[in-house]
């Protein structure tokens, strides 16, 4: 019996960009908890929080987004070496300095919310509101943490655009 009211076909596609989404929260998950065990120096504390909090967050979105694929009754992605080739999050070295760090997890984001976007313009053709709804609150919650992780790389003496927007 099916339960979903949406058109088997164009879910194909939805299930496929998940996938791809579930791999690249995989790879960055494994990248997040080698960034926190490595990191060193004057912001150790700092990071090593925040990057537990970061793949804290990524494992509960793994679950989340492979528990979704079964809702929309297909198989989850599940082997380590389809996550790596099909993510375009890659695995780097945690040998890298502390601001290193925290570039590299920028270009994650950058990449992750790529991919949202797809799955969302994908969700969207299928009229599949569950998925939007989930991803929708993703996008909001990776843009809040990138925009923190890109404001604690600044200097103090940086600024934002010098211009105030009123109504």
């Amino acid at each position: 019996m099916s339960y979903l009211n949406m058109s088997e076909e164009k879910l194909i596609p939805v299930v496929v960009e998940l996938n791809t989404l579930l791999a690249d929260y995989n790879v960055y998950y494994q990248k997040m908890r080698n960034f926190h065990w490595n990191v060193l120096g004057e912001n150790f504390f700092d990071l090593h929080i925040k990057f537990e909090e970061l793949y804290t967050d990524a494992r509960t979105k793994i679950d989340e987004i492979a528990e979704r694929i079964l809702t929309l009754r297909y198989h989850p992605m599940s082997k380590m070496s389809d996550y790596l080739e099909a993510s375009a999050v890659k695995e780097v070295s945690p040998l890298k300095t502390d601001k290193a760090m925290v570039k590299e997890i920028l270009n994650d984001h950058k990449i992750i919310l790529a991919q949202m976007s797809k799955v969302i313009e994908k969700a969207g053709s299928a009229k599949d509101e569950g998925t939007i709804d989930l991803i929708g609150a993703y996008i909001r919650e990776l843009e809040k943490s990138s925009w923190m992780l890109n404001a604690w790389s600044k200097k103090s003496s940086d600024h934002l655009k010098s211009t105030i927007i009123e109504s």
